[in-house]
């Protein structure tokens, strides 16, 4: 299976380099709405729920200071990514029990669940592989620098 170009799915105006919130509810509700406002979004409510329902499934902190949560919905009228930092960390979960700083979700349009989500995946797991990038990530200062490190 041939990978994605993450550039297909991800953009500068998706990334929140500072969520400042408390919460894993408060962080995925603020990227929701990051991708309402950027108009990829059908059903906001819709999606959140489907996100959340996944979260009920099984853990999505990778570890790391890194969260992976993700919904496939037909709230969603575009697949794409949307990423949060949050300096402070969050109790996520996650499976090394450290508090998550970097949330990667996906975003993904019920009709593409087959093969582009599987693809986002993989992509996104070949660059959470490399410990340098995962630092990096970490210490990202703004959306450029965030996007540049995923799509370089």
């Amino acid at each position: 299976m041939e990978l994605i170009d993450i550039r297909e799915v991800i953009n500068q105006e998706l990334i929140i380099e500072e969520l400042n919130v408390e919460t894993k509810l408060e962080a995925l509700q603020a990227l929701v709405n990051l991708l309402d406002t950027q108009g990829y979004l059908i059903d906001p409510e819709e999606f959140l729920n489907d996100v959340l329902l996944r979260e009920e499934e099984g853990v999505t902190g990778l570890g790391e200071g890194i969260a992976i949560p993700h919904g496939k919905s037909d709230g969603v009228n575009k697949t794409v990514i949307a990423i949060g930092k949050n300096k402070k960390g969050i109790d996520w979960g996650s499976v090394d029990e450290e508090l998550v700083e970097v949330i990667i979700l996906f975003a993904v349009k019920k009709t593409d669940e087959t093969t582009l989500h599987i693809k986002m995946l993989q992509k996104v797991a070949i660059l959470l592989s490399d410990e340098e990038l995962l630092y990096k990530l970490r210490n990202a200062a703004t959306n450029l620098e965030i996007y540049e490190l995923l799509t370089e």
